[in-house]
């Protein structure tokens, strides 16, 4: 699907408010409400937008430990690859892991309410991950930023020319 600099537009006012009308996003945008509902729901038919949701503070529902931690595994073989990707995905308090290059094979995300939890966590949890052969965990001490809006950036329109301009004597 080919971006243009309305489609982009489109995607960085719903990632500021996604619960705005149509009136206001097609007037934030520029473009009539049925173009703008129309290239929304192509936005959303091509899997760009993948859904809407709502943005919880962490430490008011109890999360209040974030903690990074660095897997990696005994052995690469797919299966076992699978078999650890799978439990990840199924673990709540693993909000967010990539596989990496590096000294550790993945960097994994934790919310848990307390260091107390997270012990209890790594042990349940981390080290019965499949295949894991070393952790190590770091508490974050800090959020510097925490940005959940992509960066799409409206791309400029092409220079229009009057024509005029373009007449050659």
């Amino acid at each position: 699907m080919d971006l243009d600099r309305y489609s982009l537009q489109i995607l960085a006012e719903l990632q500021r408010d996604a619960r705005q009308t149509l009136q206001q996003l097609s007037a934030a945008v520029g473009l009539s409400p049925t173009p703008c509902w129309k290239r929304v729901k192509d936005l959303e038919a091509a899997g760009v937008i993948r859904g809407y949701t709502a943005l919880v503070d962490r430490e008011k529902v109890g999360l209040n430990l974030r903690v990074v931690v660095e897997a990696n595994l005994g052995e690469h073989s797919e299966e076992l690859v699978r078999k650890f990707e799978r439990a990840v995905a199924a673990s709540p308090q693993i909000v967010h892991c990539v596989s990496i290059t590096g000294q550790a094979d993945y960097l994994l995300t934790v919310l848990i309410d307390d260091i107390k939890a997270y012990e209890q966590f790594l042990h349940d949890t981390i080290f019965r991950l499949p295949g894991v052969a070393h952790v190590r965990s770091s508490i974050v001490l800090k959020e510097v930023k925490q940005e959940t809006r992509l960066p799409v950036a409206a791309a400029p329109l092409p220079a229009v020319t009057p024509a005029r301009a373009k007449r050659r004597p």
